[in-house]
């Protein structure tokens, strides 16, 4: 019966980090690089806040777009942190999570045959919800941009099937993010084109160097704004994102949104309620955490001798395999599972130009990256 199938459904695979994950769950005593999941628990106040929801029974169904009262708190939160303007009323929409913000989103503008812009190497949630809306993916190759997907990439890879680009910045898997004049550029280059702009910015609050900027900040008309609480708070199993659009298109989004999942679950919108407000800047202290993480991972993989890109925001580290390797990204971490009980996700996990790298998350303990970090030099002191 498998023949009778949707065939882009067919065509999907299952997530490669998600898959080389469940791969080494089960080797013994194996220090795991590999899910970007914060370490961190919620916030204390948002768990109460959320076990108040269950109490008070704000257990029913909300607006579809999610109640208002969060809406104005991710509106004002927007406003605050970035400096853009929507609508809580017609603009904001409340999601399970960021994924199915990007579902809604993209099921909205792709029509069969467009064509999508995306950065390679790159996130692979976005290329399977592409391709179930007969839409084409459209990597473009940021090996020699410091992994940027830069104006003048975007021009070469232009046509007139081009619907959207997509801006996953701060990046998953290399952590690198735009400054504003880069944003500028893309935003001058593609303003009053007929084609849009999703700015995934899910790791946005955990920009380490410097402000982050939002691709609508300049082009708002044109421009899908996706967030949430997932990373900032460390709120991944709440499921709670946002989508941010004008008027005229949130509208549609919303129509999708509604016939998909009706509303987001109300416990977690209460919980999202709090952290956007009293937890306004909880991601602060998680950042001081992360950014000394980053700084004790890069320092102990220059020691080891290995090429990385140093990453803005987010919490992963985008590492070249040793020269001295010869094999595949997916052999290189296979083997360094096995061998040496340490996990990371190759590199062509994230599109064929990440192949020859692998990603590794720091979202893990001090304790944690040096007892893998020592089992990585170990493996790779041994390659032949």
């Amino acid at each position: 019966m498998e023949h009778l199938l949707n065939p882009h459904v067919l065509e999907i695979e299952i997530s490669g980090i998600r898959k080389f994950s469940n791969m080494v769950a089960d080797i013994e005593d194996i220090v795991s690089f590999t899910i970007g999941q914060p370490d961190f628990p919620t916030p204390e106040h948002v768990k109460q806040a959320g076990i108040r929801a269950i109490e008070e029974n704000a257990t029913t169904y909300t607006h579809n777009a999610g109640d208002l009262a969060l809406r104005k708190a991710a509106a004002k939160f927007a406003e605050t942190k970035y400096g853009l303007s929507y609508k809580p009323e017609t603009e904001v929409i409340v999601t399970i999570g960021a994924s199915e913000a990007i579902d809604i989103a993209l099921r909205t503008i792709l029509t069969p045959g467009s064509e999508v812009i995306l950065p390679g190497p790159v996130y692979p949630g976005y290329e399977p919800v592409i391709r179930l809306c007969g839409a084409v993916p459209v990597y473009v190759d940021t090996r020699n941009s410091q992994f940027k997907l830069t104006a003048d990439l975007i021009r070469e890879a232009l046509t007139n099937k081009t619907k959207c680009i997509i801006l996953p910045y701060p990046s998953n898997p290399t952590g690198v993010t735009l400054e504003k004049r880069e944003l500028q550029e893309i935003a001058d280059l593609i303003r009053g084109k007929e084609l849009f702009v999703l700015a995934d910015e899910i790791y946005s609050e955990l920009a380490y160097d410097m402000p982050h900027a939002s691709i609508a900040s300049f082009l708002r008309e044109q421009a899908i704004v996706i967030n949430g609480v997932s990373k900032s708070h460390a709120m991944t199993g709440w499921r709670i994102g946002f989508v941010f659009a004008p008027e005229q298109l949130a509208k549609h989004i919303l129509k999708v949104h509604q016939y998909n999942v009706s509303c987001a679950s109300s416990v977690s919108q209460k919980a999202a309620l709090e952290a956007l407000t009293a937890g306004i800047h909880d991601s602060e202290e998680l950042k001081k955490e992360y950014r000394k993480r980053r700084e004790f991972v890069c320092k102990k993989l220059a020691e080891i001798g290995l090429h990385y890109v140093k990453p803005d925001g987010a919490f992963y580290v985008f590492v070249q395999l040793p020269k001295k390797y010869k094999g595949s990204s997916f052999d290189f971490a296979v083997e360094m599972a096995q061998k040496d009980k340490v996990a990371v996700v190759p590199g062509s996990a994230f599109s064929k130009y990440g192949e020859g790298w692998f990603r590794m998350s720091y979202a893990c303990s001090l304790e944690t990256l040096e007892k893998g970090l020592l089992r990585m030099e170990k493996f790779i002191s041994n390659l032949n």
